[in-house]
């Protein structure tokens, strides 16, 4: 017989015969409204390494005033194939194809120049280029067809330089969205169909996450193009999968329980919403308040990506509370066929999970002893571990500009490049030019045109260190030093290198100013969530230092497996506050199930039995994550790969380690005390008797105090 129920709330109204209908059919007009609104807009354009107020940025402004300031030198590098001296034969030849690139570019090339070693020579072509990314790219890939349309026996021909790399960029994106989508989906549905053992169940949160991911990737083009933002679409991606999917499992896991003692499948459907809509909002909203936190970065990517995100972990949260309960109540019981949970069945799931965690509440030092002598040698990797990437090392394959750089520096001074570029006063060029001249590591100084009114002069300095290595950022250094000192110039020194300087400064000073607020807003919610000083303050110290291990352990496989010397600028930064803020939702699942416990049944024992009803959905939720984020490695770009690498192996130890362990250890050390200064929730006196395994429990009458939340 039915459960006799009011239906007068939301869950109530979600899962109700009619009910789900009229809900599934306003959250499918919402989406499809909210995709049809925002589907032609673009996000904005541009990649922003260097804040905007830094002195390099600031450079590029000004030179905004100089003649063909849309023009960027491209360079074509030629070798011979048998690694010989250029002859004058090759070096006439070359001079032949120079109104070829001048035909092709629209500019005039320069005359070959040979290197000192006469192995080499080079020719710059100025191009002119613009914001889109997808133009400069067929500017280049003109360019290179042409060359190779007009070939010179024995010679290779390569292009590099600042438009090449940014063209070969777009170009290893071309089709990566579709890859990482296509690697998303088809990780999550394995993992799905392992969780579930179901040939339908998977197919329902799949679907309602993907749709959900297609109309956050509108929202957040239609967002980053209103508000200026610039970030990495690949990664949005994959929050909405792994967060939205973590949600999905969370519910349908408790959703399983309630229909092991209720008939009424709609009535475990409301119970399991009730129960788990707090932890899944709580959850959340820390993860979302925690990436707007980035909206005060001074990097215009990690900026970007803060708002971008928070908005897509939004409807991530609305798909799966509105969404999902609609479509799960429409199919009943039946979905999780053939092992279809019916009252009375016995309960096989956390049987594992409870003997782990009576052994780990009944003797807790050990097990916590151990855990944290694991993070400390995870964290171990941290020592060695450089941060910055050269231009070269950012691409996990090689391309065509890398490799035609690494040409160049092989046979001319290796800022050849990359040369740094001074602005200043038109009256001091000449002493600013002769004061950076005398600097050691300086190969020369040349002008480089005046801006239109004749007030401002550029200067073009070629330094012997190769781009993106220590040396080449200290001269970059003692460049602006020298040239701030010349009297009256108002001299400002930029280019890539200066751009690379000031993007290290930006990413050490948002790491400063981010991590922190990360680490309060993490602290508030728990606070609020478990209404204790003691409790907050110990998870986040084992959720730190669960991250920073991570980190460690991440750092040390890309160097020992993958050859990447150093992590890239935005790695730590983003790896910091994923790790937290996707760790305080495990948490959250897991204390927030554990307070609910301990109203009945106890602290330890409350704890003992949220570890065996939450092991498995957070092991599932944290395998997914991880595999979600480890998509990333399909991407060209060695940021994304470091990044997946970091967080999925943080969020297995996390998942593995930390919740089921660590926590529940800290847990039996502390006892009642956790929830200091509130009274312990629990309304009755339990004996518990451990066994392996299981546990047995002799409630008797006493005292009730009143429960704390």
């Amino acid at each position: 017989m039915p459960e006799l129920r009011s239906r007068s709330s939301l869950p109530d109204r979600l899962t109700s015969r009619r009910g789900a209908w009229v809900s599934l059919i306003i959250v499918l007009l919402a989406f499809i409204g909210l995709f049809g609104l925002f589907r032609g807009a673009d996000a904005p354009v541009g990649n922003g390494a260097a804040p905007p107020a830094s002195e390099s940025a600031l450079v590029d402004d000004l030179l905004e005033e100089f003649p063909g300031s849309d023009q960027q030198s491209v360079l074509v590098v030629a070798t011979r194939d048998d690694g010989a001296a250029l002859t004058s034969t090759d070096l006439a030849a070359l001079d032949a194809i120079v109104p070829i690139i001048d035909d092709e570019t629209g500019r005039a090339a320069s005359s070959p120049v040979a290197s000192d070693d006469g192995l080499a020579a080079v020719i710059r072509a100025p191009i002119t280029t613009g914001d889109d990314n997808a133009a400069n790219s067929e500017r280049i890939a003109s360019l290179r067809a042409e060359l190779a349309d007009h070939p010179i026996d024995g010679v290779a021909l390569q292009v590099t330089g600042g438009p090449a790399f940014g063209a070969d960029v777009t170009a290893a994106f071309d089709g990566a969205d579709i890859t990482l989508l296509a690697v998303t989906i088809a990780i999550v549905a394995v993992l799905l169909i392992l969780t579930y053992r179901s040939p339908i169940l998977w197919l329902i949160p799949l679907v309602v996450v993907a749709l959900t991911d297609r109309v956050a990737g509108a929202v957040t083009s239609a967002v980053g193009s209103a508000l200026e933002l610039q970030f990495d679409a690949g990664i949005i991606s994959v929050l909405v999968f792994g967060a939205g999917t973590n949600y999905a499992l969370l519910l349908i896991s408790r959703y399983r329980e309630e229909l092991l003692t209720r008939e009424d499948h709609r009535a475990a459907l409301v119970a399991a919403w009730k129960a788990t809509a707090p932890a899944i909002i709580a959850s959340n909203l820390t993860v979302v308040v925690a990436l707007a936190t980035l909206a005060l970065a001074v990097i215009p990517g990690t900026r970007g990506l803060g708002v971008a995100s928070a908005v897509g972990l939004l409807l991530a949260l609305a798909a799966v509370l509105f969404a999902l309960p609609p479509v799960l109540a429409l199919c009943g019981r039946r979905v999780f066929w053939p092992f279809v949970p019916r009252p009375g069945a016995p309960r096989s799931q956390g049987r594992v999970w409870r003997a782990l965690a009576v052994r780990v509440v009944r003797r807790p030092v050990l097990p916590v002893v151990a855990g944290v002598a694991l993070l400390a040698v995870m964290a171990l990797g941290l020592f060695g571990t450089s941060v910055g990437l050269s231009q070269i090392e950012k691409f996990r394959v090689a391309s065509p500009s890398a490799a035609g750089l690494e040409t160049l520096s092989e046979h001319f001074p290796a800022g050849e490049a990359q040369p740094m570029i001074i602005v200043t006063n038109s009256a001091e060029a000449e002493r600013v030019a002769r004061a950076v001249d005398a600097l050691p590591g300086v190969v020369r100084v040349v002008p480089a045109g005046e801006s239109a009114d004749g007030a401002l002069s550029r200067l073009s300095v070629t330094g012997a260190s190769a781009p993106g290595t220590q040396e080449s950022l200290d001269l970059i250094s003692q460049v602006r030093t020298t040239a701030h000192d010349v009297t009256g110039a108002e001299a400002l020194v930029g280019g890539a290198g200066a751009t690379e300087l000031d993007a290290r400064a930006g990413h050490l000073r948002d790491m400063l100013v981010v991590a922190p607020l990360v680490l309060a807003v993490s602290f508030i919610v728990l606070l609020i969530l478990l209404r204790s000083l003691v409790a907050p303050v110990l998870l986040l110290m084992v959720n730190v230092a669960s991250a920073v291990a991570a980190i460690g352990a991440g750092a040390w496989l890309s160097r020992m497996l993958f050859g990447q010397t150093a992590l890239d600028l935005q790695v730590p930064l983003l790896a910091f506050l994923f790790l937290v803020a996707l760790g305080i939702d495990y948490t959250i699942f897991l204390v927030h199930r554990a307070k609910t416990e301990a109203v009945a049944h106890g602290t330890r024992q409350g704890m003992v039995r949220a570890v065996a009803g939450t092991g498995a959905v957070i092991t599932s939720a944290g395998i997914v994550l991880a595999g979600v984020f480890a998509a990333l490695g399909v991407l060209p770009l060695v940021t994304l790969g470091q990044l997946g690498l970091i967080v999925g192996l943080g969020v297995i130890v996390d998942t593995l380690v930390v919740r089921t362990i660590i926590v529940p250890a800290v847990f039996s050390l502390v006892g009642d005390r956790i929830w200091w200064p509130g009274r312990p929730p629990q309304t009755k006196r339990t004996t518990t008797v451990a066994r392996e395994g299981e546990s047995s429990h002799v409630t008797t009458d006493a005292d009730r105090p009143a429960p704390v939340g």
